[in-house]
């Protein structure tokens, strides 16, 4: 089943789905395997697995101090994918995702990056430098091998361009919550209220909220708002301050369970 449907799917269940988002390799690979078992116990229905980057522009401190222990542990690109088509054979219920930015896949070979994603069981693309103006052949690659590119709205983006990038991608709309990098807060007002009805109107794709979602509260405010609540930075702060195996209650708190 293709990403979006599956997503329009699981949402007739639930008042809203919830993603999260995990640095590969930080602060391993071991620890990644538990994190990703806890919330997948624990009701999480996507996964982002962070392919770490040198430079990666819209993360804020958080995540890109794991890029960098990760990459300074040596992990490479062969091990993201080694990881990611045992986790996704070991968890099959969870759509996983590769988050990273251009000049990783550029490097590796466009081609041969989807090509190899399709084969593990990926089921799309979050790359957050790559407009689509600039990615005809990444986008197209990535629909012909069954893949969903991910777009981004943004509170900035025209009503105009939001219809336009939509147009141009699959699976769901991620739709950033505020200017900035990951890890801030948001709270709902009636600027993002707002912002997201014009995400609504602009696409039929399931809408995911992300940037600074990190509580039961959080993740509440968006039921009848968004189909799907983005996790990141707070994930990895808890792994830190507490080990893995807070992660599960972390989840199940955010789902009201």
């Amino acid at each position: 089943m293709k990403l979006a449907a599956d997503i329009k799917k699981r949402r007739q269940d639930k008042p809203v789905l919830l993603m999260t988002h995990l640095v590969l390799g930080y602060p391993s690979l071991d620890v990644n395997r538990e994190v990703i078992r806890q919330m997948a116990e624990n009701g999480v229905d996507c996964i982002e697995l962070q392919i770490p980057f040198s430079e990666p522009m819209a993360d804020g401190p958080v995540i890109l101090q794991a890029n960098q222990k990760a990459l300074a542990a040596g992990l490479r690109v062969a091990d993201c994918f080694a990881f990611a088509a045992g986790v996704i054979a070991e968890f099959p219920r969870i759509n996983f995702l590769f988050m990273t930015y251009y000049n990783i896949v550029f490097r590796y070979g466009e081609k041969a990056f989807i090509r190899r994603a399709a084969e593990i069981g990926i089921r799309g693309f979050i790359v957050p430098d790559l407009p689509p103006e600039e990615g005809e052949t990444y986008l197209q690659l990535s629909q012909q091998s069954g893949l969903a590119p991910i777009m981004f709205f943004t509170p900035t983006s025209s009503d105009e361009r939001m219809r336009y990038v939509a147009g141009r991608g699959g699976g769901f709309v991620y739709c950033v919550a505020r200017r900035g990098v990951t890890g801030q807060h948001t709270v709902m007002d009636a600027n993002l209220e707002n912002y997201l009805a014009r995400c609504r109107r602009a696409t039929d794709l399931p809408l995911a909220l992300g940037f600074g979602i990190s509580s039961r509260q959080d993740v509440a405010m968006l039921e009848g708002r968004a189909d799907m609540a983005v996790i990141g930075t707070a994930t990895i702060r808890l792994v830190d301050d507490r080990g893995p195996e807070a992660v599960g209650p972390f989840i199940a708190g955010l789902l009201g369970a």
